[in-house]
């Protein structure tokens, strides 16, 4: 039986154990946003502060069992929005079925999230390079969903000094990368102006994984 989620979209190769597959989430893109803003009404997004005292440029809420907050204390995933105290947002079904789905392209199969990580990207925003330490363990991967205008992803390696490769995301991209390349330093040049007919001027990004 062929999956929802099946494109034919390429896979590309980024590292040993890191692969972008192109389109993989336009099947369900609309149902994706819808969804997202759904979980924002209930756990509104919000730029969260580092340990260092920068507050950060992108917006950020959470949905499942965990969701990673920071602050003025320590990066963190926490069962409950530190800003209602309430926990947050159950995982919704679409998430859970791309995030298996990707992972299981990319060769990690019975991925099962139990935390997914939302941001939201205006002109400007941008996420600098670093590594995802903060999770029980690292034997599971890390699944990234792109949605709305496009931004230059960056992906080395284990140490903060490695090069760099700089990819296109495009609206519906998703990347997975674990096992060998789950410790790579990644992230996001600052979003340029652009306008994407189902989010406007922003971007989203999807980033589940399984925290505890």
């Amino acid at each position: 039986m062929q999956s929802l989620f099946d494109t034919d979209g390429e896979i590309e190769a980024l590292a040993p154990g890191a692969v972008l597959l192109r389109g993989r989430a336009l099947g369900v893109d609309a149902e994706l946003l819808a969804t997202i803003e759904a979980v924002a009404q209930a756990a509104p997004f919000r730029r969260m502060v580092t340990p260092g005292g920068f507050e950060m440029s992108v917006a950020m809420t959470n949905c499942g069992a965990a969701g990673w907050i920071t602050d003025r204390k320590s990066y963190r995933y926490t069962a409950a929005d530190p800003g209602s105290g309430k926990p947050w947002p159950a995982m919704p079904a679409v998430f859970l079925s791309l995030a298996r789905d990707a992972a299981t392209a990319a060769g990690f199969e019975g991925f099962v999230p139990d935390a997914c990580l939302i941001n939201r990207y205006e002109t400007g925003a941008r996420l600098s390079p670093h590594q995802d330490r903060d999770e029980a363990s690292y034997d599971h991967p890390i699944v990234s969903v792109s949605l709305g205008v496009p931004a230059t992803f960056q992906f080395g390696g284990p140490r903060r000094s490695d090069p760099m490769k700089k990819a296109a995301l495009r609206h519906g991209d998703v990347v997975v990368w674990g096992g060998p390349s789950r410790l790579a330093h990644h992230g996001v040049l600052a979003l340029k102006s652009g306008e994407h007919p189902l989010t406007g001027r922003c971007r989203f990004n999807l980033t589940l994984r399984k925290a505890f």
